[in-house]
């Protein structure tokens, strides 16, 4: 059982870290910054929303434990990137200090498992995509014995500001970011049966799937149309609310193990829209084994109607 207030709290708290992105976006990121691959504006964004969430999540429930990318160690050694960070946090929360942000930021360092619940959080998922200025996503998750039960995925960019959020068994719903009321409206999977009239999406880096092979599991389904390319979990809510059928996200090499906090969120929003979520191969996403799914190999989301044949066609493309 999860509280109305808790779900209430982590979903403001993901929509004022929405801001803060935001805000260093427009400060931040200019053409020299893009020009260079300058990581520095996501590097100030990671750590502050990391801090705000926390922070804010922490407060409600001091007990439960949190896994996150981030550690303050190199905050407190690199003073000027501290006094960036506490700018940009405190936007969202004007309580926190430069101690409360470190403090806040190594709440993160729990190591996941099997037992009790714990949050997960990717404060920034798709760097590229944010330092481009495009698609990335903030991206929490509540996960209990090792099981997904409520997720929450801020898209600030997506359609002038999505959030979708799900709870395990409530289904899966969606607000712009403009309604000031918060108004939550379900979202449901396409309902497509037909593999030759779907539409896949995958990530615009090549890099983090194997772009070659989702061709050839395209062609093998039947499918024409042009990838979806979009950074972050924004695939995910792609495939929830129906702009999309399958998401593949295809290891680039034997030895990648996914991070938990790259699909927690993502997935629970999916199969709560009646979608399906497993790794290639067609094994659940098992997130009891720490902070890595280390007993699956890759992502495919589905609509679900067209997951065994999916699967299939993997099968066939990595044969």
């Amino acid at each position: 059982m999860i509280s109305q207030a808790t779900k209430d709290t982590a979903i403001e708290a993901v929509k004022s870290a929405s801001a803060v992105c935001k805000d260093v976006q427009f400060r931040l990121i200019t053409s020299e910054t893009v020009a260079k691959n300058d990581k520095s504006p996501v590097t100030i964004a990671d750590f502050a929303v990391q801090a705000a969430i926390f922070h804010a999540l922490h407060k409600i429930d001091p007990t439960i434990p949190f896994v996150g990318e981030e550690d303050a160690t190199t905050l407190r050694e690199d003073k000027e990137l501290l006094a960036g960070v506490t700018r940009a946090a405190m936007a969202a929360n004007a309580d926190l200090s430069e101690d409360t942000i470190c403090s806040a930021i190594d709440l993160g360092q729990h190591s996941g498992g099997t037992s009790g619940r714990f949050w997960c959080l990717d404060p920034i998922d798709g760097t590229k995509g944010f330092i481009r200025g495009d698609q990335y996503a903030i991206a929490l998750a509540l996960i209990e014995d090792g099981e997904v039960i409520f997720g929450v995925l801020g898209c600030p960019n997506l359609d002038g500001g999505l959030y979708a959020t799900a709870t395990k068994g409530e289904g899966a719903f969606a607000m712009q970011g403009d309604d000031q009321a918060n108004q939550l409206s379900p979202i449901k999977v396409m309902e497509t049966t037909d593999a030759t009239a779907a539409r896949f999406c995958e990530s615009v880096e090549s890099g983090h799937s194997a772009q070659d092979v989702s061709a050839q599991i395209a062609s093998e389904l039947g499918i024409t149309r042009e990838p979806y390319r979009i950074d972050s979990q924004c695939k995910y809510a792609a495939v929830a609310r129906a702009e999309a059928e399958i998401y593949l996200r295809l290891p680039t090499r034997a030895d990648y193990v996914e991070r938990i906090w790259d699909h927690a969120a993502g997935k629970i929003i999916v199969e709560e829209a009646g979608g399906k979520v497993t790794d290639i191969h067609g094994k659940p996403l098992d997130f009891s084994l720490g902070r890595g799914l280390e007993d699956n190999q890759g992502v495919v989301a589905t609509n679900g109607r067209l997951h065994d044949e999916v699967i299939a066609a993997i099968g066939v493309a990595l044969r």
